[in-house]
């Protein structure tokens, strides 16, 4: 049986620019919580979905620049959009935007929702099998009072009956499309997309939603962001090494954090032979369990004969994305007696953190002399250790 492809679309496309308690004035899905956009969080929370084939991010028109900032990059991510005049008619450009890509399921996720889990997520999902709607939500436990002036209680309602609709909402794609379609025409509108499946008469499951899965709306939504970050017992930090060695051939110049170093001699290799990116790249790659360079580009292969190592760094980046995890810090020490390493420390980081999207605060890049001993000593190649400290979800 054919597995269903799945789509995302995150919603993006408010201008929210209210002043928060630090001043900033940027929108809240690019404010940072724990270094990272809130934005970049929602969506690295969805590249790890099996069977994801397309994301698409509906943005205000305003937005272009800081959207690029985010420096995004996933070949399953499509260009934004840009959305609507409100949150229904930018959810319709989404789904207009995904409509040739022909998904079999769509999940509509709020911006400003960046934790997200693999367990609501994927829940959403199997209530599809069964439904032609479906979205997590947490049962209410305050007493509700209803009033119809604002100043007396006029009835109390059954909260057993009550429950507080969270994101991702998923539908089966043609039918949400259709349904989206149809409220177009009318000056209705709804409040979310799961009114509009009711609305057009489709059944909709509601499936365990999870407290922590907040709305970013106020300034003390990021305060309670950050504690929920700094105490996610649902992740846990894995370390990786990587080690790496080439020797020297003639050459003028050498490749090293992704530096052209002018020198006597370059650096032998299939690709440019940066032996810093190599051990870099094998450090991430084993932090996620996903093997070495080697297994994801093959010496063998004459499309990497020559390629620039920042190809391999974006490469493991990637998939510490997929996997819903984040980079916490990178140390690399190369050994060499030359050429001087001091005076490229800052382009290296600068290089490794637009690579992989990441502050250059978390990139330590040290160099030491091997005092004349062994090949190192000799000037016969460059020596590079790495280790790389990386945050994912626990799989218990």
């Amino acid at each position: 049986m054919r597995q269903k492809s799945i789509a995302v679309l995150v919603v993006a496309a408010g201008k929210g620019e209210r002043v928060s308690a630090d001043g900033s004035t940027d929108p809240k899905q690019y404010r940072l919580v724990a270094g990272k956009p809130v934005l970049a969080r929602t969506i690295s929370a969805f590249l790890g979905v099996p069977n994801l084939t397309r994301l698409v991010t509906v943005i205000h028109a305003d937005h272009a620049e800081r959207y690029a900032a985010l420096r995004l990059d996933d070949e399953r991510l499509l260009p934004p959009v840009v959305g609507g005049a409100s949150r229904q008619a930018s959810v319709l450009e989404g789904l207009k935007a995904l409509a040739p890509h022909k998904p079999d399921l769509v999940l509509i996720q709020d911006a400003a929702r960046p934790f997200a889990t693999l367990q609501v997520i994927g829940d959403v999902i199997a209530a599809l099998d069964q439904y032609e709607g479906a979205l997590p939500a947490i049962g209410v436990t305050d007493t509700i009072k209803r009033s119809t002036d604002g100043r007396q209680v006029t009835a109390t309602e059954d909260r057993s009956r009550l429950f507080a609709a969270q994101t991702p909402q998923g539908f089966r794609f043609g039918q949400i499309f259709s349904a989206h379609m149809r409220a177009s025409t009318i000056r209705r509108q709804f409040t979310d997309d799961a009114e509009i499946a009711e609305w057009a008469g489709l059944r909709v499951a509601i499936v365990t939603g999870d407290r922590d899965n907040i709305k970013i709306t106020h300034p003390g939504d990021f305060t309670r962001a950050e504690r929920i970050l700094s105490g996610d017992q649902t992740m846990e930090t894995r370390v990786g090494t990587g080690f790496d060695v080439h020797p020297f051939e003639p050459g003028d110049a050498v490749w090293l954090g992704g530096v052209r170093i002018p020198h006597k001699a370059k650096l032998k290799g299939h690709s440019d032979a940066d032996v810093a990116l190599h051990a870099l790249t094998d450090a991430i790659l084993g932090a996620i369990g996903e093997g070495d360079i080697g297994v994801h580009f093959p010496p063998s292969d004459m499309q990497w004969r020559g390629a620039a190592s920042t190809v391999f760094l974006k490469h493991a980046g990637v998939l510490v994305a997929r996997a819903g995890g984040r980079i916490v810090n990178l140390d690399v020490t190369i050994v060499c007696e030359a050429p001087r390493i001091g005076p490229h420390v800052a382009a290296m980081q600068g290089i490794i953190a637009e690579t992989l999207g990441i502050a250059t605060t978390r990139i330590a890049i040290k160099a030491t002399t091997s005092e004349q001993l062994g090949f190192t000593g000799r000037e016969e190649g460059i020596v590079a250790m790495a280790s790389a400290s990386v945050e994912v979800p626990r799989v218990d």
